[in-house]
């Protein structure tokens, strides 16, 4: 399994013959966003790679499509150059694509490649009851002859996160983090702080850990320095599972 980080949650995720984007998210830096309800947040850093230095893309895996963090202007202009777009059930109806909700499955098929079963996973992208303010998420499982990969989507830790960890078998897991807050909503997390993150990791039986969705954007208040300091406090084999990739460099992961 080859991975490259290009910023944010954008992971292109080759595998078995696959090339697999997550989260497009291409935009430059400098521009601020609304999120609705008085929340929003600036740019701070660009993509590393290009959406020409991607293609071909074969599917997007995209966790939500009503945030710019997780779909911008330009990831959203580049939607139309893949043939598959995966996403939420509410965001399937916008965008036309194959919508999931937690639980549902549908599958990659390809001549001359594995099948990929890819599941929706659930998430609850803030505190309790927050749904109906931070819309709907999922996290992807991903299954194929061979591997498996999870990718969480932007979420806290909760109940249903827990449990999607003590079933899982996944070889590789990739945790959406940056302990997203606003200043409208005070104290309240969006997103999962590198000390959830330790905690669903010992959960998990993933060999790897990969942390996304920490930079790049003013509302991530736990960058890669704040994670480290709170896995630091993890044991020694949770925090040796995790890996953190350069930017734009394709990196073999999932490996004994």
């Amino acid at each position: 399994m080859r991975l490259t980080h290009v910023g944010g949650p954008t992971l292109l995720v080759e595998v078995a013959g696959w090339r697999i984007l997550t989260d497009p998210t291409f935009d430059p830096p400098g521009r601020r966003y609304r999120f609705g309800w008085g929340t929003g947040s600036r740019k701070v850093a660009g993509p590393a790679l290009q959406p020409a230095d991607l293609l071909p893309v074969d599917a997007v895996l995209l966790t939500h499509d009503h945030h710019a963090d997780n779909l911008d202007d330009a990831g959203r202009a580049f939607l139309p150059s893949v043939p598959v777009i995966v996403t939420t059930a509410s965001g399937g109806r916008r965008l036309g694509a194959r919508g999931l909700r937690p639980g549902e499955s549908t599958v990659l098929i390809a001549p001359g490649r594995p099948d990929v079963e890819v599941t929706a996973t659930p998430a609850r992208h803030g505190p309790p009851l927050s749904r109906p303010v931070t819309g709907d998420v999922v996290g992807f499982a991903l299954r194929w002859d061979g591997g498996s990969l999870w990718i969480s989507g932007d979420t806290v830790l909760f109940r249903g996160l827990r449990e999607v960890a003590e079933r899982l078998r996944v070889d590789v897991a990739v945790l959406h983090l940056g302990g997203v807050r606003f200043p409208v909503t005070g104290p309240l997390r969006y997103s999962m702080t590198g000390r959830q993150a330790a905690r669903l990791a010992a959960q998990l039986d993933a060999r790897v850990v990969v942390p996304v969705h920490y930079e790049g954007w003013s509302h991530f208040v736990q960058g890669r320095a704040a994670v480290e300091r709170q896995l630091a406090q993890a044991p020694d084999d949770v925090r040796r599972r995790f890996r953190w990739l350069p930017m734009g460099e394709p990196v073999e992961v999932g490996t004994a």
